[in-house]
């Protein structure tokens, strides 16, 4: 009985340990959402969106540091000059030029027009990785091309539940807003639907490239707290550098009691802070292509929200684009986990060869032969001479 309770307490832990990643990242895209309603209330308010990216991190510094000096003091490695640009270069891609570039962007085009964009994220992210060899595809097998496949179809459903509305459903009727003048929301102060799409697709390309970036830093820096206060720190350094060139005006640094430090509190330890740890961990352990396929989860936890909290109508194509993001993130969840028990059997294998006595190097996939070695050592040193 005894033994059947310890096989059960390792295989719920197992589990546990497999969930992990996935119940992560999926917090973190309701981290997002809350994000994206509070940040545009203090756009509202008069905050600035340079100012609101230094802040946003001079919080999440705050929190971070305390815990990654006490808790990586032992295992954080030392700080050389190729890490440190690396670092210099995660804080310019993600705190600066992502967040800038995508809120200049909306100004510049339109809301609808900005989140459908964002939402070619897990494509980028899919091909640099396969660029930079961190993700491969064996066109010869279904589980690999599978993750081909479903970034396709969580792209097509984030456009479709983006562009397309529908017929529209209540399902909770109340005291919400249930009808909104759509176009006049929507329609930017300043259009220029030429800068705008290139900022755009610039704040993707950035956010992508710091993904990847990220993760091979992690190679060479494996401490995730430690380098998500480094990069906080460089985001507050490089964005006051931008905010001093780009706003001329000192009153914008003064926030009150409002929305507007109520959007740098939230944003600075839910999505910088925390965001860029958790991110570090899973990114490490099963790469920037996982990480990225959730994005599009946000656009429907956020038409959820604003269904049940706010009693909004929610449209056919956002119904039908919901089944096709968990179908595609289904199926990328499914081929990596195939090439991850792969990857594994084939580890498992490399050691073992014909039952000679052999030590293998498994990082680069070359085996040495100890026992081998060390006879020729033996041979040489009894040669008379």
């Amino acid at each position: 009985m005894e033994d059947q309770n310890a096989i059960e307490k390792v295989n719920n832990g197992s589990l546990l340990r497999k969930m992990k990643p996935y119940l992560a990242i999926l917090s973190l895209q309701f981290g997002y959402s809350g994000m994206y309603i509070i940040t545009m209330v203090s756009f509202k308010h008069g905050m600035s969106h340079w100012i609101l990216s230094v802040y946003r991190h001079v919080v999440a510094a705050i929190i971070i540091i305390p815990f990654a000096l006490v808790l990586e003091r032992k295992i954080r490695p030392k700080m050389t000059l190729p890490i440190f640009l690396r670092i210099v270069a995660l804080g310019f891609l993600e705190p600066v030029l992502d967040q800038n570039l995508y809120n200049m962007g909306m100004k510049m085009t339109s809301t609808t027009f900005a989140s459908a964009t964002v939402n070619v994220l897990p494509a980028l992210t899919f091909i640099m990785a396969l660029t930079f060899r961190l993700e491969s595809v064996n066109w010869r097998k279904f589980h690999s091309v599978a993750k081909v496949i479903g970034t396709v179809i969580t792209v097509s459903g984030a456009m479709v539940m983006t562009l397309y509305k529908g017929p529209a459903f209540q399902f909770l009727k109340g005291g919400g807003i249930s009808h909104h003048n759509d176009a006049a929301a929507d329609e930017p102060m300043q259009q220029n639907w030429v800068m705008g799409p290139i900022m755009l697709i610039g704040s993707c390309a950035s956010w992508a490239g710091f993904f990847i970036l990220q993760s091979f830093t992690l190679k060479k820096y494996p401490a995730e707290l430690s380098l998500t206060a480094w990069i906080c720190v460089m985001g507050i350094i490089e964005g006051s550098i931008a905010s001093f060139i780009f706003e001329r005006d000192m009153s914008v640094w003064v926030i009150g009691w409002d929305s507007r430090l109520l959007a740098c509190v939230y944003s600075g330890v839910i999505c910088s802070g925390m965001a860029y740890y958790i991110q570090g961990v899973v990114t490490r352990e099963r790469g920037p292509v996982f990480v990225t396929s959730f994005s599009p989860l946000c656009m429907i936890i956020t038409a959820a929200l604003g269904s049940l909290v706010l009693a909004e109508q929610v449209h056919l194509g956002s119904i039908f684009g919901a089944i096709l993001i968990v179908a595609g993130l289904y199926t990328v969840v499914w081929g990596k986990s195939k090439d991850r028990r792969e990857s594994a059997k084939e580890i498992q294998e490399l050691p073992i060869k014909d039952g000679t006595n052999s030590e293998t190097d498994i990082f680069h996939g070359i085996e040495i032969n100890v026992a081998d070695e060390k006879l020729k050592k033996g041979a040489a040193k009894n040669v008379p001479t």
